[in-house]
């Protein structure tokens, strides 16, 4: 599937300038926020994006839909460098929050989000009224952005992001943001911090450890801690196989090796005593 459009256009197709986002009645008017730091740098509407970046009719295998779709986006990097009024070239080393509406909350490298290839759809062109086609197993509205990537090789969710329901994009560190998910005070060669790279790069969009990070699905740290009350074995075949126990929404991780998921169980062993929950009220003195 990730080939299936290896020869896409070099990215899209521009469209002519007689091409106008009222086209799209029904799409979502939500503005995109630009954050930095928790605080709001630009807020930018679909017009806002059309008049500074153009629109582009973009094919992409799409992993959600396990088939090509074709949108009504606009440049990744060229939205960025509008929203924080920057070159992508001054922040290739920042950490950048991918914010879903839903809760669903994606840490991208500026590496990764400069590569070409990145499109902000904010319509299907498939569909007769420039509406969204329903995904994920919940069938949601993808809009009133998504994320997508035309690139060959950039199919991959594990590596590249794919979020829709895109709200937000934020600079920010990420051990500023979430600050309780590092195992601080374990030895930098213990299997926990293998642990740790692989919940930040894999859990963290959805799962939360002493209340940072997604929301989408359970928190695994507070007030238990998942290896409290689960074994290390069964949580291993979990993150590897979700569809096996139960039917959702959760990936699988097939590509994680038996080093990263014993890391994993390390990382959440260790945050079992390092626990931060703001939201207990402290005893009385």
């Amino acid at each position: 599937m990730r080939h299936l459009l290896a020869k896409l256009l070099g990215a899209g197709v521009a469209l002519g300038a007689g091409f106008s986002l009222a086209a799209s009645a029904r799409a979502d008017d939500t503005p995109l926020r630009f954050e930095r730091d928790g605080v709001l740098v630009r807020s930018l509407s679909r017009s806002d994006l059309e008049a500074g970046c153009g629109v582009t009719r973009v094919e992409v295998a799409d992993p959600y839909h396990g088939k090509a779709k074709t949108y009504l986006a606009f440049p990744l990097v060229c939205a960025l460098e509008l929203g924080f009024g920057k070159p992508i070239a001054d922040y290739r080393g920042e950490n950048l929050f991918l914010r879903a509406r839903d809760g669903y909350t994606r840490p991208a490298s500026g590496e990764r989000l400069a590569e070409p290839g990145g499109w902000i759809a904010f319509a299907d062109a498939g569909q007769a009224d420039l509406g969204w086609e329903k995904i994920d197993r919940r069938q949601v509205d993808p809009g009133p952005f998504y994320l997508v990537w035309s690139g060959p090789g950039q199919g991959d969710p594990h590596r590249y992001p794919w979020p829709y329901q895109l709200v937000a994009i934020e600079i920010a560190p990420f051990e500023a943001r979430y600050p309780h998910t590092i195992p601080s005070g374990v030895p930098k060669d213990s299997p926990a911090w293998i642990g740790f790279a692989v919940f930040r790069s894999e859990c963290v969009a959805c799962h939360a450890i002493n209340g940072e990070g997604g929301t989408v699905g359970p928190e695994l740290n507070l007030p238990l801690s998942i290896v409290e009350y689960r074994p290390a074995e069964q949580i291993k075949r979990f993150v590897r196989d979700p569809a096996s126990f139960r039917y959702s929404s959760m990936p699988a991780n097939p590509q994680l090796t038996p080093a990263q998921l014993d890391g994993l169980i390390a990382y959440f062993t260790a945050m079992q005593a390092r626990k931060h929950d703001s939201r207990r009220a402290l005893p009385a003195p």
